[in-house]
C-alpha cells in the first residue's frame, strides 16, 4: 500500500491549507491538490488514507462533467500549470485540479434524503432540522418523505454550524439564497438518482457554489465520500447506523476507543486505514464504471 500525501509544496508559491486540501495561487487560476488527509470530529488526524485524494479529485471530475453545471474545473493536467521546476509531479497527479478563482459563497449548501449525523441528533433534539418541521417519530436512517435543505457555516476552524434558511438569507440576500437551495436540490436529487441505479444511496451531501464572472457556478468537491454520507443500498435499514462508504468508518472506530476528543487523536491503525481506502475506490468503482487507475 502506497505512503499517504499528507503535505505538498510548490516552493515560492502562494498556499491556503485546509483540512484536506493544499491550494495554491497560480495567478488567475488556483491549483487545488486533494492530500491524503483525513479529518472526524474536527481534527485532522495523525494517520492519511493512500489515494484518498485521487478518488476525490476523479470524483469530483465524473460528476462535474455527468451533471452538467457549470463549475470551475478547467484541468486535471499539470501540463500547462507552469509549476515550479522542483514540484513533484508524479505525488500531485491524479489529485490535482486546475481551477477558476472565482468569489466563493460563504456557505455549505447541505441536501439531506435521509435523516442521520447532525440532522438525526437536531432532530431528536428539536423534531427539526434547521428549522424545518419533519413528522413525529421518524428513526435514525429514515428516508424522507423530500430532501430537504438544511445550510451551515462556513467555519475556517472548528465545525460547521447549522442555520435556518432564514438565516441564510440575511447572510447572503433572498435571491441568492434561494437560487442556490434550488440548485443544490436539484444537482442532489440527479445525483442521487444517477446513485441509487449503482447501488448507493446519497444519504446527504454538501455543495459549494461560488461566483465567477457574475455567473454561479458549482466549486469544491461534489458527491464524494468526504462531503456525503454514501450507503450499499442492499444493506439499507432505517433504524441504526447504516453500513457506509465514506469516513463515518473512521468516525465509528474513533467513537469505540478512550479518545476523548479534546486531545490530539490516536493513530488509526493499519487495518482501518487499508479498509478505508477500499471503500473510498469501491465507491468511485460503482458510481463511474471504471477501475480505480492506481490500485
Amino acid at each position: 500500500m502506497r505512503t499517504p500525501l499528507l503535505e505538498t509544496s510548490l516552493e515560492e508559491t502562494p498556499v491556503r491549507r485546509g483540512k484536506v486540501r493544499d491550494i495554491y495561487e497560480l495567478d488567475d487560476r488556483l491549483l487545488m491538490v486533494s492530500t491524503d488527509r483525513i479529518s472526524a470530529y474536527d481534527w485532522v488526524l495523525p494517520s492519511g488514507i493512500p489515494d484518498k485524494g485521487r478518488v476525490l479529485t476523479q470524483l469530483s471530475a465524473f460528476w462535474f462533467d455527468l451533471l452538467g453545471m457549470p463549475n470551475h474545473l478547467l484541468s486535471l493536467e499539470l501540463a500547462g500549470a507552469d509549476l515550479p521546476a522542483s514540484a513533484d509531479l508524479e505525488a500531485l497527479r491524479g489529485r490535482s485540479m486546475l481551477v477558476r478563482k472565482c468569489e466563493v459563497v460563504p456557505i455549505e449548501c447541505v441536501v439531506r434524503g435521509y435523516l442521520d449525523g447532525s440532522g438525526w441528533k437536531d432532530y431528536q433534539a428539536t423534531g427539526s432540522v434547521c428549522g424545518v418541521e419533519l413528522p413525529p417519530g421518524l428513526t435514525q436512517g429514515a428516508k424522507l418523505e423530500t430532501p430537504i435543505f438544511t445550510p451551515a457555516t462556513k467555519e475556517d476552524e472548528g465545525h460547521d454550524v447549522n442555520i435556518s434558511f432564514a438565516r441564510m438569507v440575511e447572510l447572503i440576500g433572498a435571491e441568492t439564497a434561494a437560487d442556490l437551495r434550488d440548485r443544490s436540490l436539484d444537482t442532489y436529487q440527479r445525483g442521487a438518482a444517477y446513485a441509487l441505479e449503482r447501488g448507493i444511496i446519497i444519504a446527504d451531501t454538501k455543495f459549494e457554489w461560488g461566483r465567477f464572472e457574475g455567473n454561479v457556478i458549482l466549486i469544491d468537491e461534489v458527491l464524494t465520500p468526504d462531503s456525503s454520507r454514501f450507503w450499499p443500498a442492499d444493506q439499507y435499514a432505517p433504524g441504526r447506523s447504516q453500513p457506509s462508504f465514506d469516513k463515518q468508518f473512521v468516525r465509528d472506530w474513533l467513537s469505540a476507543t478512550d479518545w476523548d476528543k479534546n486531545s490530539p487523536p490516536p493513530l488509526l491503525p493499519d487495518e482501518i486505514i487499508a479498509r478505508t481506502r477500499d471503500k473510498y475506490i469501491e465507491a468511485y468503482e460503482r458510481l463511474t464504471g471504471q477501475a480505480f487507475a492506481w490500485k
